[in-house]
């Protein structure tokens, strides 16, 4: 497993050095790939102390906690990132207080989130999670849905339909790990076939983040090997 740093210092250049090796041996810029830095259950001056690091991306798993730590930070000029599941009651908040939300897992949840934004609020970013590899205890949408869901959501008013996300179990082997994440950019890719122009493929966490750059993750979200195992 990846520890990162304990105490209060945050330093993301080794995490960074080894998202743009990975993504140069993929014949990639570096540039193209978004380091999330997810903050669940970490207290807002560690994320400050990240921000100060040179972070600007933060993703999120809780609502209430992070409207708390987005007050908190409101100062700095973040983008938020909501990744969790996300129930009906909840979606007026992040609707409201985050730039995207990579976790969409049915239509309805959608609607309420467009419905709900602001119009004084920009569009607001989001992603369908996909059910790559099926998991009773995982959300998702099935890959036979995705054409269907996404001509809906792409509909929506106050959103814009970025791309696809996945949250595959965990594999220790890179071949295994590339094989999810290549069948999530072969998913967007047919569905950019049927007339979509999706960009985003949001795919990869600390333990296997370099494997999902080589099959064209554009954000990565990394927590443990950032902050350290969670409290």
């Amino acid at each position: 497993m990846l520890i990162g740093p304990q105490n209060s210092e945050i330093d993301p250049r080794g995490i960074l050095d080894r998202i743009a090796r990975a993504a140069r041996r993929a014949g990639r810029d570096p540039a193209e790939v978004t380091l999330i830095a997810v903050g669940k259950t970490q207290p807002a001056e560690r994320l400050r102390a990240a921000a100060a690091a040179g972070i600007t991306d933060f993703g999120e798993n809780y609502p209430q906690e992070a409207a708390t730590k987005i007050d908190l930070l409101a100062d700095l000029p973040l983008c938020w990132h909501f990744i969790g599941r996300l129930q009906s009651n909840k979606t007026r908040l992040v609707a409201n207080r985050f730039d995207w939300v990579h976790s969409i897992d049915r239509v309805e949840i959608a609607r309420r989130l467009s419905d709900q934004r602001s119009p004084h609020r920009p569009t607001l970013e989001v992603c369908l999670q996909v059910a790559v590899v099926p998991e009773p205890s995982k959300a998702g949408l099935e890959p036979e849905a995705l054409p269907e869901a996404a001509a809906a959501v792409a509909a929506l008013p106050r959103l814009r339909l970025r791309g696809l996300m996945c949250l595959p179990p965990f594999e220790r082997e890179p071949a295994r790990q590339r094989a999810v994440f290549a069948r999530l950019r072969e998913l967007r890719e047919e569905l950019n076939a049927r007339g979509f122009a999706l960009d985003a493929l949001s795919m990869g966490m600390s333990a296997d983040f370099e494997a999902a750059i080589a099959e064209g993750a554009t954000h990565v979200r990394i927590g443990t090997a950032l902050f350290g195992d969670r409290r």
